[in-house]
Parts: structure tokens; sequence; C-alpha cells
């Protein structure tokens, strides 16, 4: 495979400003019927767009409010899959304040700190309402999804447990072991 030259990099970008403006104009689109189902979808697609361009406080604050849209329509699976999204946005942003090997190991580490916070409340929100999906089979892809992003931030107890937690669903198990109701206040379990 032959190495991204700056030239990829930017028709990537020009690619993301592209799908950025037709987000907007899509969003425009569903503000004017103000429906919570083309609300979130709209508004989700905007976040991931700001995803791509590298603004995470941007997508962060678009996928919240594509997140009240999905809460006031009452569809679970929308709220699942936005809070993943959310948490994968964060853990990325984590990754990306990472200091470089001759940086300062102290500069940056509340923003870290406050990353990484926010990915494993989104986490574990997902994780509590992940029963609530129509699909079983996408609840464990679900779970499995959000101990990636455990994973990426550094909290592998709880990422085996969301594992487990699939395991027993992927069984037939209904052993409450991994009751979702227990899984917050083991979400501490690992903190700076």
């Amino acid at each position: 495979m032959l190495p991204a030259t700056t030239h990829d990099f930017n028709l990537a970008e020009d690619r993301a400003r592209v799908a950025l403006h037709r987000a907007l104009a899509q969003l425009e689109l569903a503000e004017r019927s103000a429906r919570p189902f083309a609300m979130t979808q709209s508004l989700a697609a905007l976040a991931r767009c700001y995803r791509r361009l590298r603004a995470p406080a941007s997508a962060e604050a678009t996928y919240s409010a594509a997140l009240r849209w999905a809460r006031a329509s009452g569809a679970a699976d929308q709220t699942v899959d936005l809070l993943c999204e959310m948490a994968e946005t964060a853990a990325h942003h984590l990754l990306e304040l990472a200091p470089a090997p001759d940086d300062d190991p102290h500069a940056g580490r509340a923003a870290r700190h406050a990353a990484r916070e926010r990915a494993r409340e989104h986490v574990f929100e997902a994780a509590r309402l992940a029963p609530t999906v129509a699909d079983g089979t996408w609840e464990v892809q679900v779970l499995l999804r959000l101990s990636d992003v455990l994973e990426q931030c550094g909290d592998h107890d709880d990422a085996a447990l969301l594992q487990t937690r699939a395991l027993h669903l992927v069984g037939g198990h209904d052993d409450r072991t991994a009751d979702p109701a227990r899984l917050p206040r083991v979400g501490r379990m690992v903190d700076d």
C-alpha cells in the first residue's frame, strides 16, 4: 500500500467539507418539519461531519443535540447508537490529546481526563440502555463496541465485564451476574 500524500489528505478534507454542507442543508430541511426522527438523523449526520473534520467539541455538542431529540421521540435504538457514537468521539479525542514522547506528560492532563470521563459516562449509559434495543444481536454488537471504547480509555476491567455480558447473551444465558444496573457502580474501578 502506498503512503498517503498531502493531496490525499486535502481530498479527504474537501469531501468532508462537502458532506458538512450537505448535512447542514439536510438539517435545515429537518428543522422545518421539527420531526424528532428527522432532527435526530440530521444532527447525527452533522456531528459525524464535524468528527471527520477533527472538530471534536462541535461533534460532541451536535451529538448531544441529536441525543435530546432521540430521547424526545422515545427511540431506544437511536439513543443507544448515539451514545455509542458520543463515547467513540470522546475516546478518539482522548487519543488525539495523548502527549508526544518529548512533551511534558502533565500538559493537557485535565483535558485528557475530561475526555476519558465523558467517554466512560456515555459507555455506561449506553450499556444500561442496551437491553432496551429491538434486536438481541445488535445488543451484543453494542456491548462489544462499548467494550472497545473502554479499552481505548484504559479501562480493561470494565471492558472485560461488557465482553462477558455480551458472551452471556450470545450463549443464551440469562445469568444476571452482569446485570446492567450494577455496571455504573463497577464503572468506577479504574479512575485517575
